[in-house]
């Protein structure tokens, strides 16, 4: 993930400056660190039939033991991190919370065209339905859709 997000960052077109670095860096941590609670809960996705609440629940649990075995600098922040992530209280989390989502729709749609499942996994498109904040991750996910309603149609068409 942190591979895919570096090179979705740099699509978003944000000048070369040192605040752009920053800004990236952020992100790759958060990024980073969104996912370390899913080593104890594993990946609750929209198929597990788990409600959002018991899912933070569950998820701030997990992290509450993995910030307590780090450094309390560490732990601090990587908690911090989380909760920034989880309440999308910035424009980091906001962006990383979209590149998250299209992440899971666009490995959905790579599952379905590879194991030639066309439609089979329509509960993670459907998940996604309205949460995209950014306008970019909003147009890559309108295209991702397209290409697969096209794809769907043509595979009903042979």
């Amino acid at each position: 993930q942190l591979f895919k997000v570096n090179v979705i960052l740099y699509l978003f077109k944000l000048p070369q400056s040192l605040l752009f670095i920053l800004f990236c860096f952020r992100c790759i941590k958060m990024a980073l660190v969104h996912d370390l609670a899913e080593s104890i809960v594993g990946d609750i996705t929209p198929s597990c039939g788990v409600s959002k609440d018991e899912k933070f629940k569950r998820e701030k649990e997990a992290m509450e033991k993995i910030c307590k075995l780090l450094p309390l600098e560490v732990g601090s922040e990587f908690y911090s991190l989380w909760m920034e992530y989880e309440e999308g209280t910035s424009e980091e989390a906001i962006i990383v919370h979209d590149l998250d989502k299209f992440d899971m729709i666009f490995q959905a749609y790579e599952y379905e065209t590879g194991e030639s499942r066309p439609g089979e996994l329509q509960q993670f498109f459907d998940s996604t339905k309205g949460v995209f904040k950014t306008s970019e991750v909003k147009d890559w996910a309108d295209i991702l859709e397209s290409q697969r309603h096209d794809e769907q149609c043509s595979d009903e068409k042979s």
